[in-house]
């Protein structure tokens, strides 16, 4: 998808930020007599979770606003892909259009809490009984001082609703987007909200965690300034990042129509993935999967073309899917992956493994001038005499290191996911 430059970018992000300022100095007495139940509630009193609920007149105003509204087009919004979240959220105008042909409800508010979520979640979310929920918060906790322990336990009590609504509900959890100290969201605290996040994501099985921290950040943990112009908000380019890295996810939890591939093998070489299920694979010690869609725990799914490695529950967790063939002669392995943003697998060549990572991310190859974040890669291994030799579109990745004489070939599950897709083979015999 092309963005518009990077100036008008960074004015559209900011535009609610302008309205939210214009809205500070108007007069709260036009809703003052309106219907209070949209309203910010006056005190904390009886109000689920802990840590800061904004209540300048300038949030009150647009909280109202934004949640009457909305409860207008509850009927309408009925099984919406619903994205929740703060300034950030509500500042993506054009998620509709991203994700085209999808309902989307946007319940972003700017300025929101985690708390303030957690207040208007039955209302502006889970009425709605949405056909999936993608999840930003708690970098505004953040600046109100909220300990990060806080903030975690407020998002426990978000996926406790979501379970309690449909524990089958997708829901994609985004990690804290990178800031800076400028904004009082310092790249250590940020951190360790997001591995609090990541250990409460840990109990719930419908919750899909999604790096979106090593998306945006730079060396030092920060927020690069060409994609959040002012270090909180992303410009276009940003949003267009954050849209890639989120469509693979969604297309694995059916959340939005996958592209279909026809792809097929080029003379000489033969598919190692059928694209429909896993026949011809199958874990080391058994089982093997043949006519399965999935593996038996889930972590391999066969899906549209793609051989998908999910998204693992625990933070590293290894296991390998290996052909249930063998491959003693010389060939050439081919194959396409795409990676998530701090995702790390791996091919087995025979038993040795070739690293498949988001490489600019976790390396070891973060210098690859060809690589495509967050899509396809084509990667072909020549293997020889003994000896293999692979290149990352075009680029080498390893050159002339040691291989069994015979082996399967395997796919690794660690962390993140990675998509894999026209796996074919061809043996020296036929080229």
């Amino acid at each position: 998808m092309k963005y518009p430059s990077l100036l008008l970018g960074a004015a559209l992000a900011v535009l609610p930020f302008v309205a939210a300022v214009n809205a500070a100095d108007e007069p709260l007495t036009a809703v003052a007599n309106e219907d209070a139940h949209y309203q910010l509630p006056a005190t904390d009193d009886g109000l689920p979770g802990t840590g800061p609920i904004r209540r300048y007149d300038w949030f009150k105003k647009l909280w109202y606003e934004k949640r009457s509204a909305w409860a207008k087009n509850v009927q309408k919004d009925q099984g919406a892909l619903v994205f929740l979240g703060d300034s950030i959220t509500q500042g993506w105008w054009d998620v509709g259009n991203v994700f085209a042909g999808v309902k989307i409800a946007n319940r972003g508010i700017s300025g929101d809490t985690t708390r303030g979520v957690l207040i208007r979640l039955k209302e502006d979310v889970l009425d709605l009984k949405p056909k999936g929920i993608v999840l930003l918060i708690g970098t505004n906790d953040l600046e109100e001082k909220a300990k990060p322990e806080t903030i975690a336990g407020n998002l426990k009590l978000l996926l406790e609703g979501f379970k309690k609504h449909d524990p089958a509900m997708p829901v994609v959890l985004c990690s804290v987007f990178p800031s800076s100290d400028t904004k009082n969201r310092p790249h250590g605290a940020i951190q360790k909200i997001n591995e609090l996040y990541r250990d409460v994501a840990e109990e719930f099985p419908q919750v899909t965690l999604l790096d979106t921290w090593s998306l945006f950040a730079n060396a030092q943990g920060d927020a690069k300034p060409e994609e959040m112009p002012d270090l909180l908000h992303p410009n276009f380019f940003g949003y267009g990042k954050w849209a890639n890295a989120l469509r693979p996810i969604l297309e694995t939890l059916n959340l939005v129509p996958t592209w279909p591939d026809d792809f097929k093998p080029e003379a000489g070489f033969t598919s190692l993935f059928n694209g429909r299920d896993l026949t011809g694979w199958g874990y080391e010690d058994g089982p093997t999967f043949d006519k399965k869609i999935s593996s038996s725990d889930g972590r391999y799914l066969a899906k549209d073309g793609r051989l998908i490695v999910t998204v693992s529950k625990k933070q590293r967790d290894y296991r390998a899917l290996w052909t249930t063939r063998k491959y003693p002669k010389d060939f050439v392995l081919k194959f396409e992956f795409r990676a998530s943003p701090g995702a790390d697998s791996g091919v087995y060549i025979r038993k040795p493994q070739l690293q498949i990572r988001d490489y600019p991310v976790i390396g070891p190859f973060a210098a690859l001038k060809n690589y495509r974040s967050s899509d396809w890669n084509e990667v072909a291994v020549t293997v020889s005499d003994g000896l293999a030799h692979a290149t990352c579109n075009g680029e080498v990745l390893v050159d002339a290191f040691p291989v069994p004489e015979t082996g399967p070939i395997g796919i690794e599950s660690d962390r993140g996911q990675v998509e894999y897709r026209r796996i074919r083979l061809g043996e020296k015999t036929l080229w």
